[in-house]
């Protein structure tokens, strides 16, 4: 992006704020939605996949802060450990532009349609198998590297609708699980030697904000649904523009 439109860098601020207070009240980081606000507003890719990882690492931070006391190691290291080095990996490669551009509206599209999944029945929630685990942990590990996602909205459901977890267990293995992949991420991005936004502060602030305020209440007082729903029109917007647009 070789200038920036102030105007449009204030929409998209606006746009990190809301996404990061929806998606942090449920335990997400909210890249999906960063990616939504991003490619909505007309971002390059090489802007979009850096500035989501920053922005999901920060709000991860926050969420996995708050959502501490549910976390449960044994629910998260099967998951997160292929996932880390492969996220490295992902954030390393650059795909072509079309390839991006089909990779992430996919996962928009597949990420608005998980949010209309039913619930799972209340059966007793077991530990995850490791020959499950793992593998799922490696894919969703290389594919939030390759799109600039943390993988939470993959890690979620999975382990809800397994019932390897409850929902408040969930959102804190799945905050914890993007913080490790975005970080992770974000370095083999930067290992690609690859030139970061200059232009993120505002983002980062609006991040902050939104990130502290979801995150204290969703961990505290909110039933998310309304607002997951939505959140499902901006991603398949957004996922439309980028599949077929």
């Amino acid at each position: 992006m070789p200038m920036m439109d102030w105007g449009v860098l204030a929409w998209v601020t606006g746009g990190v704020l809301v996404v990061a207070m929806l998606y942090a009240a449920v335990g997400h980081a909210g890249a999906s939605g960063y990616i939504a606000v991003m490619t909505l507003a007309g971002w390059a890719p090489n802007v979009v996949k850096p500035t989501a990882l920053m922005l999901n690492l920060l709000v991860a931070a926050l969420a996995t802060w708050q959502f501490a006391p549910y976390f449960e190691w044994r629910r998260f290291w099967p998951f997160a450990l292929l996932a880390l080095p492969l996220a490295f990996v992902g954030g390393y490669l650059t795909v072509p532009p079309e390839v991006f551009r089909r990779l992430v509206g996919g996962v928009l599209w597949a990420s608005a349609v998980r949010i209309w999944l039913p619930r799972p029945a209340a059966s007793p929630v077991t530990l995850p198998p490791l020959g499950l685990a793992l593998p799922s942990g490696a894919g969703i590990g290389l594919l939030s590297g390759l799109t600039g996602t943390g993988g939470g909205i993959f890690l979620t459901p999975l382990l809800l609708l397994a019932r390897w977890a409850e929902t408040k267990t969930a959102s804190a293995v799945s905050a914890a699980f993007i913080l490790g992949n975005s970080l992770s991420g974000l370095l083999g991005y930067v290992a690609s030697a690859a030139p970061l936004p200059p232009f993120v502060w505002p983002l980062f602030v609006a991040a902050l904000v939104g990130g502290w305020l979801g995150a204290h209440v969703g961990s505290r007082y909110l039933s998310a649904r309304g607002v997951e729903y939505a959140l499902s029109v901006v991603l398949l917007i957004a996922g439309g523009k980028l599949l077929f647009g």
